[in-house]
Formats: structure tokens, C-alpha cells, sequence
């Protein structure tokens, strides 16, 4: 076994055996609903925050709170919480970023009863001061709620070391993103996956050594030529892995991400030493541009992508649907005709946690990337 395939191995894939790990060795674990949770508070509790995103399968008793027609990710995170499977965890953090999450926040509130709900009232008017300082407070209040569980007081100094770690850590996945991109044939769109879901799952420290190892490797190697076609992929959720397999059966290989999975995670970094840390959690989230869940009047997500596509000299762009998802059916009309007007080719690719037939989406792609 390769030194990169021994590390790739120590990649958590699991979000349930994390929690039972994590448990066992003593530690309280917080859930993270999407997006952008603010983790460094988490972690400065002594607590591990943990990114849940759903799952793969069919939804179950979630069907009791919300239409069909909700997106797959929320139904399938309350399913998780109603099933009892993250009982062990000691709170669930729910941002209010959409009108779903809302809606899940609510719902968890009332039918998960092992599992504390954190609400997160998020102001979107995020770039003027008031929006700021107001993020702030809800991030204040969670801090108290989090003090709480953890039994300790959350000192400022243990807020801003986490934030240190943390942006070292969205450092060495910004590295680890483009070195993917030099070597097509050893990260494939599989194994890139990993990195970036695991990423969700892993204490930050353990999680960042392992990084810094695959990087150190990648370095290391020459860069590869990739007889296939380069894209780019943007969405909520790119961790199919059916979808994975169809991108690696017709080789398209993923150069960079605009997924909220993924690079929304670690493309900004938060300010440091700026001797009020909770507020530069919250101008974190006034700096993050081109997400489908953050108001953007300027719509720069379909520009940010551009600029992504030619700096990678991508052939394409895929653009991963979260089926019922509102917010990104909203963005891909405007998206689409910037990726027209700036001559790059594109397809739309519905995607759904409960989807078990993916013929339609193999023969999409695969004409796909016979026209690029």
C-alpha cells in the first residue's frame, strides 16, 4: 500500500461511528446542520462539532413534518434525528439560513427530544454593520447554550485559538484543492470527495494532519496529464457516489468547486487577533461571496465560477441540483446565461440523497463530456 493510499484510508466516512468514537473516548459532539455553523465556538468548548449533511437513503418518518417536495438533505437529517441514530450527540446547531432550514429547526425543536435544538437566527442583510453585530448576538446566545452543555465558560483567548486552527486547516484544504487539480489520475473525483466530506466529520486537528500529509505526498509528485476533460462543479452537495463513479467512468476530472460542501467551506478565511473573535465569526459570513444561502444582490456566484473555470482552464461546468432546493433553483437561470455568455459549456444535473436509478443523470454526462 502506497504511502497517499494509507492516508486516504484514515479519512473518517461515517458520520455515526464518529459520533460512537468520539463518545467513547469521552467527548461531547455537537451536530452541525447546513451551512456555515460557526465551529471554532465548538471547538473551543472542548466539544467536536460535526457537519451532518443528510444522508444516502430513502426518507422514513421525516415524511410526518414535511412535503415531498423538500429538499433531500433536510429530510434525511431529520430522519437521522428521529430514527434516534444521533442521540448521542449533545445538541444539533440549526442555522436559519433558508426557508428549509427554518423549517427544520422547527420541526427538530419539536420531535427530536434527545437532541437539544440550537437555533441560529441569522440576519441576511450580512455586509452593513447592523448585520454584523446582530450575527454577533446570535452567536453570543449560542455561545451561553454551548457553556451550558460543555459545563465550562468559553474564554475569549480559547475562541481565538480555534480560529487559528481552523483557518490553518481551510489553508491546507485550499492547498489540497488545487494539488487535486495536478493530479487528476491519483485524486480522483472519489477520493477528492473524501477528503473534502470528511472534513465535516473529523476533529479539525486530527483532520488537518492527515491534509498536510496527502499535500506533502501530492507535492512531491509531478504534476499529471489527464486525458480526460477538466470541470468544475458547483452546487450544495457533490458526495454522490454514484455520481462520483459516472464522472470517473468518462473522465471528467474535477480542477475546483463551487459546492457549499466543499470550497464554501474553506475559501474565506476568518480574521485573527482581532481582540473580539465572536464578531469575526460574524464578518466571516459577511465576507463569503457566490453562496446560493447568503443574499447576494451583486449575484456573483456565476462570475465566481467563471474566474474559477479559467484559472483551472476547465472545459466545462456541472452543475449538481439539489432537487427541491429553492434557493438554487433561483440561482441557475442567471448562472447559466453568464456560463453562455463567457462560452462555456454547462449541464444540469438534478441530484437527490434518495435517488437510486442514475441512468438518466449517466447518459446526461456522458453526452456531456462528449460535446466538451
Amino acid at each position: 500500500m502506497s504511502n497517499l493510499e494509507e492516508l486516504f484510508g484514515k479519512l473518517a466516512v461515517c458520520p455515526l461511528e464518529q459520533i460512537d468514537k468520539y463518545v467513547a473516548d469521552g467527548k461531547k459532539v455537537i451536530g452541525c446542520a447546513p451551512v456555515y455553523a460557526p465551529e471554532e465556538l465548538v471547538y473551543a468548548s472542548g466539544m467536536v462539532p460535526m457537519a451532518i449533511w443528510g444522508a444516502e437513503g430513502e426518507v422514513t418518518l421525516a415524511k410526518e413534518y414535511f412535503p415531498a417536495f423538500y429538499v433531500s438533505i433536510i429530510l434525511r437529517l431529520l430522519d437521522l434525528g428521529l430514527e434516534g441514530k444521533l442521540d448521542k450527540m449533545s445538541g444539533m446547531i440549526l442555522p436559519g439560513l433558508s426557508d428549509g432550514l427554518k423549517g427544520l429547526s422547527q420541526n427538530w425543536k419539536r420531535a427530536v427530544k434527545n437532541v437539544p435544538a440550537l437555533y441560529i437566527g441569522y440576519g441576511q442583510n450580512r455586509k452593513i454593520e447592523a448585520g454584523i453585530v446582530y450575527n454577533a448576538r446570535q452567536y453570543e446566545k449560542l455561545k451561553v447554550q454551548l457553556e451550558e452543555i460543555a459545563g465550562k465558560k468559553i474564554e475569549d483567548a480559547q475562541i481565538e485559538e480555534a480560529i487559528v486552527l481552523y483557518n490553518k486547516h481551510r489553508k491546507a484544504m485550499q492547498a489540497f484543492s488545487d494539488l487535486a487539480a495536478k493530479h487528476l489520475n491519483t485524486v480522483t473525483p472519489s477520493l477528492r470527495a473524501k477528503v473534502m466530506s470528511s472534513a465535516c466529520l473529523m476533529d479539525k486537528a486530527e483532520h488537518l494532519e492527515i491534509v498536510e500529509a496527502i499535500n506533502a505526498e501530492l507535492s512531491a509528485m509531478p504534476e499529471e496529464k489527464f486525458d480526460g476533460k477538466k470541470i468544475v462543479t458547483t452546487g450544495l452537495l457533490a458526495n454522490s457516489p454514484e455520481i462520483l463513479k459516472i464522472f470517473e467512468e468518462f473522465k471528467l476530472g474535477i480542477v475546483a468547486d463551487n459546492i457549499n460542501h466543499e470550497s464554501g467551506q474553506f475559501d474565506y478565511l476568518v480574521d485573527e487577533a482581532t481582540g473580539n473573535p465572536i464578531k469575526a465569526l460574524s464578518k466571516w459570513i459577511s465576507d463569503i461571496e457566490g453562496s446560493t444561502l447568503l443574499y447576494d444582490p451583486e449575484k456573483l456566484r456565476g462570475q465566481i465560477i467563471i474566474d474559477k473555470a479559467k484559472k483551472y482552464d476547465a472545459d466545462g461546468v456541472v452543475y449538481l441540483l439539489s432537487k427541491f432546493s429553492d434557493s438554487d433553483e433561483f440561482d441557475y437561470p442567471i448562472i447559466r446565461k453568464q456560463l453562455e455568455e463567457a462560452g462555456y459549456m454547462h449541464i444540469l444535473v438534478e441530484v437527490d440523497q434518495q435517488m437510486t436509478n442514475f441512468e438518466q443523470a449517466k447518459t446526461a454526462l456522458q453526452t456531456f463530456a462528449d460535446m466538451i
